[in-house]
């Protein structure tokens, strides 16, 4: 039987912690708005205590995303922060500012780190520098080619997460955008009520039919992609090129969505560990199109095709 890779995704609140463990993820990634940004709900301490606690009872692991860059007076917080986060018993924390790295030091405490460097995670050597200052796994960047992701992995020294299904991130402003120009509108408390999500979308006049979310949190604004990765078909080219980790983003979608998502693609990895050569099942694409809203199609990304500037 060949090596399975972990299946991750995100929750928003510890019902869909639970319930997505309960579909068949392997980890789930959670964090806090002001330590992480574009995440589907905030957790404080309390929540990631009990969010540790539910995934331990089913043997999976929770991780802390701490993905967020960091102002001065929020790398101050930081090392009380991370005992805080390390005494809840997280398994790891998934970093992207270098801060990160003396806050630890700092707290005294020795987590696992996940390097998450957004568009900079393009190479092995960047990934192995970050290796050598403690990351244990590297988020490879969702720009990067199948053959890009297969020769990443043959010679990186830490695992490989990679982004299989879900919306990705196409820009970010440290500002609030929307909520700036609300508030220049006058309508400062319709600005504020947004919370994590504006509800809004951005449409360019030479693609009418495309729509990016525009999503707002403390860390701010960021225009999401009009369709949705999804690799389902093709991972077994990843799962044979030892890829660690499979990634599920869980943003923006419902909860009975991410369930069903995670459910198929716990069936997948598992056939295809149980047979290579014959694992496909056409249902299970069948079953995601049909939870696709027509204005947003599934996708392979850029895993086969050069990215065009």
């Amino acid at each position: 039987m060949a090596n399975k890779p972990e299946l991750i995704t995100t929750a928003a609140n510890l019902d869909e912690l639970e319930r997505v463990l309960r579909a068949g993820a392997d980890a789930v990634a959670v964090g806090e708005e002001r330590f992480g940004m574009r995440l589907p709900g905030s957790f404080d301490i309390e929540d990631i205590q009990k969010g540790v606690k539910l995934a331990h009872e089913r043997g999976a692991k929770l991780y802390v995303i701490a993905n967020a860059l960091f102002t001065n007076e929020v790398a101050d917080e930081l090392p009380d922060y991370l005992r805080r986060v390390a005494a809840a018993g997280a398994d790891a924390l998934a970093f992207g500012d270098p801060a990160l790295i003396p806050a630890m030091r700092e707290a005294g405490v020795t987590l696992p780190l996940h390097w998450h460097g957004e568009t900079l995670s393009t190479n092995y050597e960047t990934a192995n520098y970050w290796g050598r200052r403690g990351a244990v796994r590297v988020f490879a960047a969702r720009e990067l080619s199948l053959d890009e992701l297969i020769a990443f992995k043959q010679d990186c020294a830490l695992q490989v997460q990679v982004q299989v299904h879900g919306m990705t991130n196409i820009y970010h402003s440290k500002r609030p955008l929307v909520g700036l120009y609300r508030e220049h509108q006058g309508k400062r408390g319709e600005a504020e009520s947004y919370g994590l999500h504006t509800g809004l979308s951005l449409v360019e006049a030479e693609r009418p039919d495309e729509r990016f979310p525009v999503y707002e949190d403390a860390n701010g604004t960021h225009i999401m992609s009009s369709d949705d990765l999804c690799y389902l078909e093709v991972l077994n080219e990843l799962m044979a090129a030892g890829i660690d980790s499979l990634y599920v983003e869980g943003l923006l979608k419902g909860t009975a969505y991410q369930e069903k998502v995670i459910g198929i693609y716990r069936q997948a990895i598992d056939a295809w560990a149980e047979n290579p050569t014959d694992w496909f099942k056409e249902e299970w694409l069948e079953e995601l199109e049909a939870m696709q809203p027509d204005d947003r199609p599934l996708c392979f990304g850029f895993l086969y095709k050069q990215q065009v500037y």
